[in-house]
């Protein structure tokens, strides 16, 4: 953690796989950021992760077993997608099944130009297991995910900026900087606010009604903050808001 930016790294030779282990280990990282307003999660190497072990899928037996790897999967992505820091996905290289999974859980995804982003599971037998049929859909539209899922083929990271599956695309050896500008930008936006948009923005998954009431509820907290009276002030005053977070 430095300058309240937090960067959590993939290390698991040689292709960054998210083993049982490494995702107790992230999920468990991820409550020990302290004073941290943003997270950034890269690959060390030339991966940003090839997705699950395969080793440890393959040991799987039964149904209920698949079935309870699945739901405890998702159970740690759906921590990091509904946190109230912002998460930014640094994709240095491949990003592939489990990967693409962890970064489509994350609320912004920047690429570097040698990434390639994709779901190869059909190819082994099997279908994603941690939120890839559900959130790819709705990043990239039904149609792409199903030529994706079915195809098993990578998209290159122009293809996937154009689709909508990230955010930004640079050179390699910028992706860092480019990151670090975007959590630096973040970090200067009231925290309070930051959170409330990011609830907010789960009644995607509600009826219109449903997330009407409650973007009204979210809006209410936001007047109850010290951040709002500053930032409406400042503004009448044609001055630069000083947030304190509170």
């Amino acid at each position: 953690v430095e300058d309240k930016i937090a960067t959590i790294t993939i290390n698991n030779p040689p292709v960054n796989a998210l083993s049982r282990r490494v995702m107790e280990e992230l999920d468990k990282t991820f409550g020990e950021l302290g004073e941290a307003k943003v997270v950034v999660i890269t690959g060390a190497g030339s991966f940003f992760s090839a997705g699950a072990d395969i080793k440890e899928l393959s040991g799987i037996t039964s149904l209920e077993e698949a079935e309870r790897f699945s739901l405890w999967y998702n159970d740690t992505l759906r921590r990091l997608e509904t946190s109230e820091r912002p998460i930014i996905a640094a994709i240095n290289g491949h990003c592939l099944g489990g990967g693409l999974e962890l970064a489509m859980a994350c609320h912004f995804r920047l690429a570097s130009e040698a990434a390639r982003l994709g779901h190869p599971e059909i190819n082994l037998g099997i279908i994603p297991g941690a939120g890839g049929t559900q959130r790819l859909p709705r990043l990239v539209g039904r149609a792409k995910a199903v030529e994706m899922l079915l195809t098993g083929e990578p998209l290159s990271a122009q293809e996937a900026r154009a689709c909508g599956l990230v955010n930004h695309v640079t050179k390699q050896e910028l992706l860092l900087e480019e990151v670090n500008f975007l959590a630096k930008r973040l970090c200067a936006k009231p925290a309070a606010a930051v959170s409330l948009i990011l609830e907010a923005l789960e009644g995607m998954a509600m009826s219109l009604e449903e997330a009407l009431a409650l973007e009204a509820r979210l809006f209410g907290h936001a007047f109850t903050t010290e951040d709002s009276k500053e930032g409406l002030k400042a503004f009448l005053e044609k001055r630069t808001p000083h947030f304190k977070d509170r």
